[in-house]
């Protein structure tokens, strides 16, 4: 055979029929019941945050790749994803220059210039809610069912599960039952657990994700929190350990890539959200974790790293 006739790309040589935009809109069809639960909680407030999340990110994704004369990339549907994202871990009621800022730090920032899908560290809309939760304190206030009409988009004091949490008193907040299915303030997404497992049952069905990440996050942080007797089942469905662990966790390009590794990088991201809610602030715990477990993947691929087909354990 003629060497000319060898075609020589690089690895990975196995295909699949599996593509981003598919998996993509896996995704945006699992966020649906908790993103329509929030539209019926939050009304008006929560369609302009997504409508304003999903647009910024969407533009700002567009005008990047046309500054640096690179392909459009939005038909993948990542922009998208990272915009709904984002749109759920905000609060209702928030000036909207903070969710621009966010979208911007989101996909300009930590996507863009780590290199584009697939080469970011950190996860984009978790790193962008992080910069506008430390830069302008936004989540001092926050609140519960209030339509847009009702008062514009200055924040309201309101308790929420967390303080409940964090004051060792979850006896007086809402009941197990309402936290699954119930909406006592907090971020748009946090309006019943149940509608979020929902969403994550359907990614698992679609193998979109695994479920090491998301149980081994959960049994971690339900074992753990009654171990620092912290109420571990309360932990678990309060705020927003559900959403982390199903959607944002999994995230493939920032989570391991064996299951050796997802298991430890699972049980950072549990033991650091336990941690941070009991002798730390309660807001943002999930976020600030699943970036610290993003910060160790590059570490836990390398130690993980497995054998390649054929090599043999020297003598």
């Amino acid at each position: 055979m003629a060497l000319d006739n060898l075609v020589v790309t690089p690895p990975p040589h196995l295909r699949s029929k599996e593509r981003i935009p598919l998996a993509m809109r896996d995704v945006l069809i699992a966020l649906a019941p908790v993103t329509i639960a929030a539209l019926v909680a939050f009304t008006y407030n929560a369609l302009f945050n997504i409508a304003l999340a999903v647009g910024s990110c969407l533009f700002f994704e567009w005008a990047t790749r046309k500054v640096r004369k690179q392909k459009p990339t939005l038909t993948d549907g990542s922009a998208l994803v990272t915009g709904l994202l984002l749109a759920l871990l905000l609060p209702p009621r928030i000036q909207w220059m903070n969710i621009i800022i966010a979208a911007f730090i989101a996909i300009v920032i930590a996507k863009e210039l780590m290199g584009g899908l697939g080469r970011n560290i950190f996860n984009p809309a978790l790193f962008g809610f992080v910069f506008i939760l430390i830069g302008s304190g936004f989540l001092a206030s926050w609140t519960g069912h209030l339509g847009f009409l009702r008062g514009g988009f200055d924040g309201v004091t309101a308790a929420t599960p967390l303080v409940y949490l964090k004051q060792g008193i979850t006896s007086q907040g809402p009941s197990y039952l309402a936290l699954l299915f119930g909406n006592y303030g907090g971020a748009i997404s946090e309006v019943g657990a149940f509608w979020v497992l929902l969403g994550g049952a359907y990614l698992l069905y679609r193998k979109v994700i695994d479920w090491v990440i998301p149980a081994t996050i959960l049994l971690t942080v339900l074992v753990f929190g009654y171990i620092l007797q912290a109420d571990g089942l309360y932990q678990i469905l309060a705020g927003g350990v559900m959403l982390g662990a199903f959607f944002m966790a999994t995230d493939w390009t920032t989570s391991p890539m064996t299951v050796s590794g997802q298991i430890v990088y699972s049980l950072i991201i549990g033991v650091s959200i336990v941690l941070i809610r009991v002798y730390g602030g309660p807001a943002g715990a999930v976020a600030y974790s699943i970036l610290i477990g993003n910060a160790f993947v590059l570490l836990l691929d390398k130690v993980f790293k497995p054998k390649r087909f054929g090599q043999a354990v020297a003598a």
